[in-house]
């Protein structure tokens, strides 16, 4: 794609995307600078959509104007558009530049308890991330400029530092925001008759701080406002769960059950904890004040190891003089299932596998890192950036490009890396656009992708991977053995934002998925692909339902079927004339796991990894 920049003609390769939203492609240009380029009508993302592409038409007539007036007394927090993007013929506005931030994460992140334990992100520093954005909402709204769309997916964080993104959406002058993210979305500005939340009065400065309470609370707390499952005892006070916003049904509410992976909101102090109940279930609105935030202090109970902000620990009493130790318990039983300890660490568990039919992992504790022996293989502290995986006795590091393979009595092994996996039997990554397998004499080639811009994961007889860059999309299989890659993989067709992806195999079957923030709410998607790379089945679901599918982590394949932990237990799905539907359900299984579990099968039984501890599930 060619564009113009100052009368410079510049052509947009697909190598250069850094990211895809649902109304924009961002590409990196070089000297710390990024390009912001809309999607027009016939974008590939809006095919056979012509709400999407009718709004598309409407949205960039307006950027012809909007942009041209953007407000130039906005704090330095804003990532600001800087020259314009035309066509060749310099007539129409197709986007803009700006800086290019490095080192970042969304702050969507921020409220990922999977993300935040492995990367040794503490409570404080939230604290301290939310003070410096408080600052900048501050400060945005003294320019007299609301943000409108304040959601999770358009700040980005560095250390402690807090960067407002698609400021090109900010609602100043007489140009209105138009689009929403239904969890952030202040229902005030909704129709308390709809049976959904949907924006329908303009957004304030009111609104924004709506917003701040809702990401502040779902990154202390790891659930938002309106997460947990309703089940009000009387039939007739059952409403979907879009409408609870409307209804003011929150966490908070005596019959919603509050999800099993969130922190219990007890840690909170009361001042805050009261705060949120007002603002969520009140209606109040003001600004958020600032004294919370500086008055926030996490510790951590000497007698139960509890992270919380109180002055007290909600789980002690202070005046306890003797403290009586819980007894280990190794195994439980719980109608027919018997749950049995296998591990149990004081820091956490990173990562693990199953590999000739025996349980792999890897944990962080007092500062070194370990394999399931106990043998520790580098010290340090967690790092975000750090990726791991493990080939059978090799434990593999990834960090910055390059993969590090390691193993007791063997010389390390250094690789270049863009992109990293690996079976009991292999290392394959992905460089320079090449899909590559660690052969007995050196790399060998399997096929060419998209560098900087591929997926991919392997099982033990096939791997399946995708790109998606600009007008791009392609997904693919390929034997873990042989050379070629087949693009035939046809996924149901999809658009918006991509936020996260994972695979799990058996022997003749990959089990895809990917969440995508489409217009205003998040959706998990499933694919069932098999070794020729055509699709069995597929499923979707909103991410705020109580589904097997209402997270993409942690899942195990087993043969034609797939085990999923949630809230309730273990589920059963298998595939049924190209649906996926739950099967079974193991309700004895309940107090071994929660969604955020992840589940591998042994001929022993299921193995139940939590964050600090593994089980293994024997079914009768």
């Amino acid at each position: 794609m060619y564009v113009c920049i100052n009368q410079k003609k510049i052509y947009l390769k697909p190598t250069q995307s850094i990211g895809k939203g649902g109304e924009a492609d961002v590409y990196d240009i070089g000297g710390g600078k990024a390009l912001k380029v809309f999607k027009q009508p016939e974008h590939p993302d809006y095919q056979n959509s012509p709400a999407q592409q009718q709004a598309a038409r409407i949205r960039l007539q307006e950027k012809q104007i909007k942009l041209q007036q953007f407000p130039k007394n906005l704090p330095a927090r804003v990532v600001q558009p800087e020259d314009l993007v035309t066509d060749l013929q310099g007539k129409n506005i197709l986007g803009y530049t700006m800086k290019l931030l490095s080192g970042t994460q969304v702050l969507m992140k921020y409220s990922d308890r999977c993300f935040r334990r492995e990367s040794g992100i503490s409570n404080q520093t939230v604290v301290k991330i939310f003070q410096d954005l408080h600052s900048s909402v501050v400060q945005i709204h003294k320019a007299g400029v609301v943000i409108g769309d304040f959601n999770d997916l358009n700040i980005l964080v560095r250390n402690s530092e807090a960067y407002f993104i698609d400021a090109d959406s900010f609602q100043y002058g007489g140009f209105l925001c138009q689009v929403f993210t239904t969890r952030f979305l202040d229902p005030l500005l909704g129709d308390a008759k709809a049976s959904k939340l949907v924006l329908g009065k303009p957004y304030n400065f009111y609104s924004d701080w709506y917003a701040f309470s809702v990401l502040l609370m779902q990154s202390l707390l790891f659930v938002n406002p309106y997460g947990g499952v309703y089940k009000p005892k009387r039939s007739c006070d059952r409403i979907p769960h879009d409408a609870r916003p409307l209804q003011r049904i929150t966490v908070f509410h005596p019959e919603v059950k509050y999800p099993k992976p969130a922190i219990p909101y007890k840690v909170l102090p009361d001042e805050l904890l009261d705060y949120f109940y007002q603002v969520f279930e009140k209606d109040r609105r003001e600004e958020f004040p600032r004294s919370l935030l500086d008055k926030l202090y996490w510790k951590k109970c000497q007698n139960c190891q509890t992270e919380h902000a109180r002055n007290t620990c909600p789980n002690c009493k202070i005046s306890m003089a003797v403290i009586t130790p819980t007894p280990e318990v190794t195994q439980e039983i719980r109608g027919k299932v018997t749950a049995t300890s296998i591990f149990a660490t004081e820091g956490v568990i990173l990562f693990a596998t199953l590999q000739s039919g025996k349980l792999r992992w890897i944990y962080h504790e007092k500062g070194e890192f370990k394999r399931e022996d106990g043998s520790v293989f580098i010290s340090g502290e967690l790092d975000p950036e750090l990726q791991f995986r493990i080939q059978g006795k090799y434990t593999l590091i990834g960090k910055q490009g390059k993969v590090i393979a390691l193993a007791a009595n063997e010389k390390p092994y250094r690789i270049a890396a863009e992109t990293f996996d690996a079976n009991e039997f292999c290392l394959y990554w992905i460089y320079n656009g090449q899909l590559l397998r660690q052969g007995h004499l050196g790399a060998e080639y399997i096929g060419d992708v998209l560098a900087n811009q591929t997926k991919f994961w392997v099982g033990a007889e096939f791997g399946f991977g995708f790109y998606r860059a600009g007008n791009l999309n392609v997904a693919f299989v390929f034997d873990v053995k042989r050379q070629g890659i087949c693009e035939r993989v046809k996924l149901p067709p999809y658009s918006g934002q991509l936020l996260d992806a994972t695979c799990t195999f058996s022997n003749k079957r990959c089990w895809f998925f990917w969440a995508l923030r489409q217009q205003s709410q998040t959706i998990n998607q499933c694919a069932v692909i098999r070794p020729d790379g055509s699709i069995e089945a597929t499923a979707s679901s909103a991410t705020n339902s109580n589904s097997w599918l209402s997270t993409i982590h942690g899942k195990c394949a087993v043969g034609n079927f797939l085990f999923a932990a949630t809230d309730e237990g273990i589920v059963r799905v298998e595939t049924q004339n190209g649906t996926i539907l739950p099967t079974k359900e193991f309700p004895d299984t309940e107090p071994f796991v929660d969604s955020s579990s992840q589940l591998f099968n042994s001929e022993r039984g299921l193995y139940v990894v939590n964050h600090k501890q593994i089980r293994l599930l024997q079914i009768i």
